[in-house]
């Protein structure tokens, strides 16, 4: 075989065009594998794991292309089609528009303009959420690895400006119908969410749709809103508009643990709003709740209380105990595939929240359990490279995404992860999310299926067994279908639950001894979700809300019907929003310096 490289300095690409371009290249006569990315050096290291080694010293700001073939004219002739890929299609007129190189360029030219959706490398995402505030627009900051004193200044700049800045790690928004970044097709309803957790969002809205429920709006924060340098300003923003919102009538807050004083004032203000609303701090509940508030343990919980409390009735799910006494069989057929030594649990996330709620379900039924997950009760995973006895992995972590894509829209690592643990001895379960919508993969069953196939026969080469256990995070109303992702990973010998906590628990209960099943079934016989005209014994609301910031103007209007969104980074967003009927301008977004990093330094001194 032969291996060839090159080295772009300073050449900026979005992720999505790079994981294209290699897609295009692994496609190509003679080509046995490549890999095009940004030069992190965790990508370094997964193009040496892949036996692409480049052979050459790379930079974050650079592009490197490796590519591994039969012959050296298939392997150039490769190398010499990169720039073409690298290109956007010839027939997409979306690309060939006039594109500004400014917000307020782009404001000009889509009147009505109201929301910034920003998607650049986190480095350089403050910079573009600050134009964007400054032009008067809201932001969603998709962007991760942005530093938290750069987040805490948008945010107090946001409120001064009376405008929303949902982020940063902000992945799914819903406003006016119109999903935003990684969001789910959901019917229009009474039901409004607030989250600090891009997949606990998309798990209680999917649910609440396919539970018969629908929609208001769904607004996210970022998942390190709710620490204590940041203070929630996004959350307790995005509640204040939810509370003035005609059309909710029943809010959800979905969270990872927060910070305690944080969380005190989180409940204060929710309960102030006097709407019904239901708590879903994942791996945590509160073990108080002031006014008119749910506390729930998972998810899915919050989904059906919330369906219940907007006056629906909950259909097409099973009670808890009933689904509770139909799953201790399945794990006892599952256990029995398995041989002595397959005695851990590993699961490979996309969506962090959904690592949480397992992290949070499982840490004390499956010891010891080690996750790179914060919160929850696990222990800290020494390296992120190898799983340790039990353990629960998020790949969307920033660990996992500097310079490279999301897995919930690139499976590669996923997927080589995913054969790693089917060839240790000690892997009994593996558990998996799969998440649908706007955004993502646009079929994550087809590229997981013959990975697991491939698992199921690593392990039986070995005399072993191997269990996969799953949960489809969508509707059918998604683009990808969820009842034809479904049905092609049980075709693959899944077992695909409703929700992420019953795939978790099914997990537990396969894998944990006696007093750890006993433990699962007692989390699973819950009392009934209230009804809509129950107020949970938890005393009444507030007449009004809180002094203070909470009830400032901020966001005013957002919400009034589809916004107008200016793009600034992965082009897909765009192309999401428009298939929507949802329009959209792209911003010409280019790095700074085109991205050399003294020349950036350089100009910061200059400020």
């Amino acid at each position: 075989m032969i291996i060839r490289s090159t080295l772009r300095r300073s050449a900026y690409v979005d992720s999505v065009t790079l994981m294209r371009a290699q897609q295009a290249l692994r496609g190509l006569p003679g080509i046995a594998e490549a890999g095009v990315v940004m030069g992190t050096e965790a990508n370094l290291d997964l193009l040496r794991q892949a036996g692409l080694d480049p052979g050459v010293g790379a930079t974050v700001d650079d592009l490197v292309a490796v590519v591994r073939g039969e012959a050296l004219e298939q392997v150039e002739a490769a190398l010499a089609s990169l720039d073409a890929l690298l290109r956007p299609p010839p027939g997409d007129g979306a690309a060939r528009a006039y594109r500004p190189r400014t917000a307020a360029g782009a404001v000009r030219l889509l009147p009505g303009a109201n929301l910034a959706l920003i998607s650049v490398p986190g480095r350089f995402a403050g910079s573009a959420a600050r134009e964007a505030l400054e032009v008067g627009l809201h932001v969603m900051l998709f962007s991760d690895n942005v530093p938290i004193a750069e987040e805490v200044r948008l945010k107090q700049a946001g409120r001064r400006r009376g405008r929303l800045c949902m982020g940063p790690d902000c992945g799914t928004a819903m406003i006016g119908g119109a999903a935003l970044g990684f969001a789910n097709r959901v019917r229009r309803g009474s039901i409004g969410l607030a989250a600090a957790a891009g997949t606990g969002l998309q798990e209680v809205a999917s649910l609440v749709h396919r539970l018969g429920g629908g929609i208001s709006h769904a607004l996210g924060a970022g998942g390190r809103d709710l620490s204590a340098s940041v203070g929630g300003v996004g959350m307790l923003d995005g509640l204040t508009l939810l509370g003035r919102d005609p059309a909710t009538t029943v809010i959800v807050v979905v969270s990872k643990p927060p910070d305690p004083a944080v969380a005190a004032r989180l409940l204060a203000h929710a309960a102030a709003i006097g709407k019904p609303a239901v708590i879903a701090f994942v791996g945590s509940p509160p073990a108080h709740a002031p006014g008119v508030l749910y506390p729930v343990a998972t998810l899915e919980q919050a989904g059906a209380i919330a369906v219940r409390l907007a006056g629906g009735t909950v259909r097409g799910l099973d009670e808890p105990a009933v689904w509770w006494s139909s799953a201790v069989p399945r794990a006892d057929a599952a256990r029995a595939r398995l041989a002595p030594s397959q005695r851990y649990l590993r699961a490979l996330y996309s969506g962090g929240t959904l690592g949480a709620e397992a992290v949070g379900l499982l840490h004390s039924v499956l010891r010891p359990l080690h996750t790179n997950v914060s919160g929850g009760g696990g222990q800290p995973l020494a390296s992120h490279g190898r799983s340790r006895a039990h353990t629960v992995l998020d790949l969307g972590a920033d660990e996992f995404t500097v310079g490279r894509l999301h897995p919930m829209l690139d499976p590669t690592l996923r997927a080589g992860r995913l054969m790693q643990e089917a060839a240790d001895p000690q892997t009994g379960v593996i558990l998996l999310d799969v998440v649908l919508g706007e955004g993502v993969h646009a079929d994550p069953a087809a590229t997981l299926a013959p990975v697991i196939e491939a698992a199921g026969r690593l392990a039986g080469t070995a005399g072993r067994g191997l269990v996969v256990v799953a949960s489809v995070c969508g509707t059918d109303e998604d683009p990808q279908n969820r009842t034809r992702q479904v049905a092609r990973l049980e075709a693959a010998g899944v077992l695909v639950e409703e929700s992420n906590a019953r795939a978790a628990a099914l997990a537990g209960a396969i894998l944990a001894g006696d007093a750890g099943r006993r433990a699962l079934g007692a989390a699973w016989s819950v009392p009934a979700a209230p009804r809509s005209e129950d107020h949970g014994g938890v005393g009444p609301a507030a007449p009004a809300g809180p002094p203070g910031p909470e009830r400032s103007t901020t966001g005013v209007g957002l919400l009034d019907g589809a916004p107008r969104v200016v793009n600034v980074g992965l082009p897909l967003f765009a192309e999401s929003l428009r298939a929507q009927g949802v329009s959209v301008i792209d911003l010409d977004w280019r790095p700074p310096a085109e991205g050399d990093r003294r020349m950036l330094d350089l100009l910061a001194k200059l400020e």
